[in-house]
Formats: structure tokens, sequence, C-alpha cells
């Protein structure tokens, strides 16, 4: 019977503990909407890629912050485009919308990306791509980290 008692009294706290985050984050959820996007959406706000991307390159934010973390983005390249060598500090989950996309992981054979296809890539993982004459190719990117890239010789 003691310890039932002590199994009781232990499973307490936890129960409330439970209780409270659910009713925290139904508030939460209350205010946030939910949201569709596709990459023809005249609303999306096209920005720059970083300067060593190549022309005409751009990404609009789907939902998130840069700064913070879990953000998802559309990132867009002109066909026959180049991404030169680079890496990220967040892995990449990513879908190719449109487009075909050659894409090489240091030390990985080239993969080839067709519409629908998805992708992962390891965080800090230099790679490459290039958009075929298909293009544009427009990528939507899941980063678990903050937004960043940066070039590797």
């Amino acid at each position: 019977m003691k310890n039932s008692i002590k199994k009781i009294i232990f499973l307490i706290p936890g129960l409330f503990l439970t209780i409270a985050l659910s009713a925290q984050n139904t508030e939460v959820n209350k205010t946030e909407l939910s949201l569709v996007k596709t990459a023809e959406d005249t609303d999306l706000q096209w920005g720059p890629c970083p300067p060593f991307m190549p022309n005409g390159c751009s990404i609009a934010i789907l939902h998130g912050d840069p700064s913070k973390k879990n953000l998802d983005v559309f990132f867009k390249v002109a066909a026959n485009s180049d991404i030169p060598n680079h890496w990220h500090n967040s892995a990449e989950r990513m879908i190719l919308i449109s487009g075909k996309l050659e894409v090489t992981y240091k030390g990985e054979k080239l993969q080839i990306l067709k519409v629908g296809s998805y992708a992962y890539g390891p965080s800090k993982k230099p790679h490459t791509a290039k958009c075929g004459d298909a293009g544009p190719c427009i990528l939507f990117i899941a980063f678990e980290e903050p937004l960043d890239a940066f070039p590797k010789d």
C-alpha cells in the first residue's frame, strides 16, 4: 500500500505539468493560423539570396523567422544556373517544386531531383547544385536552425 501511495504522489506533479503544458499549447494554437502557399502565389515576397549565389536567385519566406529555428522557404534559381559549393549550419529538408536539379554533397555521388523529389542535406556538409534547362528550379526547404549559407572554396 505504501508503494501505491508513493507512485500516486510521484505521478501527480507529472499529471499537472502535462495538463498545464497542454493548455498553454492550446492557447498558442488558437492564435496561429494555418497556411497554404504555392510557388505561383502573387503575394509571396521574393528576396535576394546571398551574394555568392547565381544572379536571379531568390528566396521567399513561407513560415517562420530567418533568425530563428524551424524556417520554411521557397528557393528559386533560373534554368541552367550553377549553385556554387556552400554549406549551412542547419540540416535541410527539401522538395523540388519545379525544374530538374542535380545536387552533389561532398564525398557523395551526384543525385538528380525531379519534381516531387524529397532530399535531405546534413548540416555543415558542403554541396553544389545545377538547375537544368527545364527551369526555373524551385525548392521548398525546411531549415531546422536559423537561415544561413556560407561559400566553400
